[in-house]
């Protein structure tokens, strides 16, 4: 695709940024936007508020429609995530409307937009996943994060990510967004890098997950009762034959998912079959470092198998920095190494 000269701005899952208490964050991403020189549109409903997007799952489903089909956008960014963006699967799938409009566009985020991720994998399309609008391009610091912004930059500036590296530092998560913080810097601490936790130091495959959290809701109806219903009806969740020879990423939410949930959410991968399918794990760096150790501990035993190949550590999701992974690509991670390379031929993003 190249060069990303405009973006729509979409509120697939929470209304955040429609409301007047982040407004000076909004003014923050879109001045930056602005900078590198692009055209930024933000879709007719992604403003209209928190409790009017709770209620219009339609209106939400409507602007990614929209985004897809204007022939101008090259890429679409998620304004931030939340936790209902299944319900918009009537509106997408019962009479092929996603399918229709889809088109060769950058499609970014994370989070609940995990849900967003495995609709368009669904559909063949290649998505990018790491970063949202108001939780990376609007950070209050002076300037986005640096490690974070250089994947940005490279995403916008040439439609693809090459090769991922661990951040020399991660940070601690922002405890107030008032508009008095605007300015002020993050409190941050050596990283440690990409870590082998058992298997081969090298792997590949394509990679798909995102937000553990995300993942358990699409089984366990705790949260929403017709989560589990709606996905399994429009078959949301990849068969294990799917997952044949892919890389799975997981990562935690802001929720810091207890040790006891994360392995009850490990065990509806397993009894997916995923578990026996992929070539390697991939897990995102806990926010905080919250519950890291222990999250270890039920990977190797929920997976029960030391030559499934999981390096954890990875500087994506919820914890800052953030990096961006293209999903759908041909990957080579390298714990020696300490990188994750992309396929040259497979970095673009194709309709299967």
């Amino acid at each position: 695709m190249g060069k990303i000269k405009s973006i729509a701005i979409v509120s697939l899952s929470a209304g955040t940024i429609g409301e007047d208490f982040v407004r000076h964050e909004l003014d923050v991403g879109i001045k930056r936007l602005g900078d590198y020189g692009l055209d930024v549109r933000f879709m007719p409903q992604a403003l209209k508020g928190i409790a009017y997007l709770k209620n219009h799952p339609e209106d939400r489903a409507s602007d990614l429609l929209e985004a897809f089909k204007n022939p101008e956008t090259d890429m679409i960014l998620c304004a931030i995530g939340g936790d209902d963006t299944y319900r918009l699967l009537p509106h997408l799938f019962d009479n092929n409307e996603l399918s229709d409009v889809i088109t060769d566009k950058v499609f970014l985020g994370f989070s609940d937009s995990t849900i967003n991720h495995f609709m368009l994998h669904k559909l063949g399309l290649k998505s990018f996943y790491g970063q949202s609008f108001l939780a990376d391009i609007c950070e209050l610091d002076k300037e986005m994060l640096p490690y974070t912004k250089s994947y940005f930059e490279e995403l916008i500036q040439t439609g693809e990510i090459k090769v991922i590296r661990p951040s020399d530092t991660w940070y601690e998560a922002r405890e107030d967004y008032g508009i008095e913080q605007i300015g002020t810097s993050l409190k941050s601490h050596p990283n440690a890098g990409f870590e082998l936790l058992q298997g081969n130091a090298v792997f590949s495959g394509k990679i798909l997950g995102g937000c553990i959290d995300s993942i358990y809701d699409m089984f366990n109806g705790d949260r929403y009762i017709d989560m589990p219903v709606l996905c399994e009806r429009y078959g949301l969740f990849p068969s294990e034959d799917d997952w044949k020879g892919s890389i799975i990423l997981l990562e935690t939410s802001e929720e810091k998912m207890p040790p006891e949930k994360y392995r009850k959410a490990l065990l509806y991968l397993k009894d997916r079959g995923v578990f026996n399918a992929v070539s390697g794990v991939l897990v995102g760096k806990p926010i905080d470092g919250v519950y890291e150790s222990e999250y270890k501990e039920a990977l190797t035993e929920v997976i029960d198998n030391a030559k499934l190949p999981i390096v954890c550590n990875i500087n994506i999701g919820h914890a800052l920095p953030r990096c961006i992974i293209p999903f759908g690509v041909n990957a080579t991670v390298n714990a020696t190494n300490q990188n994750i390379v992309f396929e040259g031929k497979d970095r673009r993003r194709l309709i299967k």
